[in-house]
């Protein structure tokens, strides 16, 4: 605990997010002007409605892009949905099955199966919550003597209606999933080594041999970037089918496809870099074949104004994604999402201060070493707000901190 305090302090000191929820929610000032939007607009309507929609977050250095990506999580998992955070740095984006196997480790696949259970067991006619913890479904009717093979047809019977009955589910991850839940619910029962493999073949690992699938009764070919979509929607249905509204997923820090900080290695190459742009293409124009899915694009302002490398270099995405008109006033509904625009609407001088007072406050409680910024300090760091490669909230951020250390 100690350490997550340490931690979290330094993040602060630096202008980042401090990665702490609770401390994350006591400094947050402005992010409700948009979230509040994506909230009523998003979350509890299109999405929850069986939409999906895809957005593009930026701005510059300490715009506050990763602090709105983790306040957006905690306000979708309040609403039941589940959400998935990721890093460019970390997971290829030039080949979707990279995205797809990252969420799936996110969502935790067997958890959510273990939720599955509870349907089957209601429409069996019994209540979860009478099955005593540590035994499955199946040792629960064993020791009331009512597992007899009328039963066990209907336990399948009730998976095949979950699972492969369902339009939105890819018929071998339906039944791999109607096997696994099957698994935990006592019958019908699967060997370990075979669990294992439907596993790994979900992952879209080449451990997992096709041949040994086949004897479980699936017609399987491997996960790839061209089948890794279908995969998703399955997912997301199978999570939803687990009682959550559906997945907001986050992809966060991919100005390193255009190697925006000199000191970083060169982590994609243009092909890899083109190859990426036209996965997120090919994302856009099948969005309407997934359901209740949100994916929240977040970079800084370089891969923008990078002609030769950023988005603009690829024109099919960029046709897709660009602003055509954009007025005096924040356009919330706007694909793309320019953080530093929110200077005149959210950063006010009053605001800054605001964000100042509540950054002190909690750097002073932990330890010490901030001071609030007065209203003309903040007036000065508006008027200078659209100068400059830094953002107007590190800007503050870096004067709160700066002038406790003066005291």
């Amino acid at each position: 605990m100690e350490n997550d305090i340490k931690s979290a302090l330094a993040l602060l000191k630096r202008g980042q997010a401090p990665g702490n929820r609770a401390i994350l929610q006591e400094i947050s000032v402005g992010s409700d002007f948009i979230l509040d939007f994506w909230k009523e607009k998003y979350l509890a309507d299109y999405l929850s409605q069986g939409g999906s929609k895809i957005k593009f977050l930026t701005g510059r250095t300490g715009s506050g892009r990763t602090h709105f990506l983790e306040m957006l999580a905690i306000e979708a998992e309040n609403m039941g949905y589940i959400t998935v955070n990721l890093s460019a740095r970390e997971v290829w984006l030039h080949d979707f099955k990279e995205i797809y196997v990252a969420v799936l480790h996110q969502v935790n696949l067997m958890e959510r199966l273990k939720l599955s259970c509870g349907e089957v067991i209601r429409q069996l006619g019994y209540d979860p919550a009478d099955i005593p913890e540590g035994i499955t479904f199946g040792d629960y009717l064993s020791s009331q003597g009512q597992l007899d093979p009328l039963t066990k047809r209907e336990i399948r019977h009730q998976l095949e209606q979950l699972f492969l009955a369902n339009p939105l589910i890819d018929n071998n991850f339906g039944l791999a999933c109607s096997l696994l839940t099957g698994s935990l619910l006592g019958h019908p029962t699967l060997e370990e080594p075979s669990r294992r493999l439907l596993l790994l073949w979900l992952e879209g690992s080449r451990e997992a041999r096709l041949p040994s699938l086949r004897r479980l009764g699936l017609s399987p070919s491997r996960i790839t970037k061209y089948n890794a979509r279908h995969m998703l929607r399955s997912l997301v249905e199978v999570c939803r089918l687990a009682g959550y509204k559906g997945l907001v997923i986050s992809i966060d820090d991919m100005e390193i496809m255009v190697g925006a900080d000199s000191t970083e290695t060169i982590r994609y190459t243009r092909l890899k870099r083109e190859d990426a742009y036209e996965s997120i293409r090919e994302l856009i124009d099948e969005i309407d074949t997934l359901k209740n899915t949100m994916f929240v694009f977040s970079f800084e302002r370089s891969l923008i104004d990078n002609v030769k490398a950023g988005l603009k270099s690829y024109q099919a995405l960029w046709m897709r994604i660009q602003n055509e008109i954009e007025g005096a006033r924040f356009n919330r509904f706007a694909d793309i999402v320019d953080l530093d625009r929110l200077i005149d609407e959210v950063y006010t001088p009053e605001n800054l201060v605001e964000m100042s007072v509540r950054l002190a406050s909690v750097i002073n409680r932990l330890d010490e070493g901030a001071r609030p910024i007065t209203l003309s300090t903040a007036e000065e760091l508006h008027a200078r707000a659209r100068f400059g490669k830094v953002s107007l909230p590190r800007q503050v951020n870096r004067t709160t901190v700066e002038e406790g250390v003066d005291r």
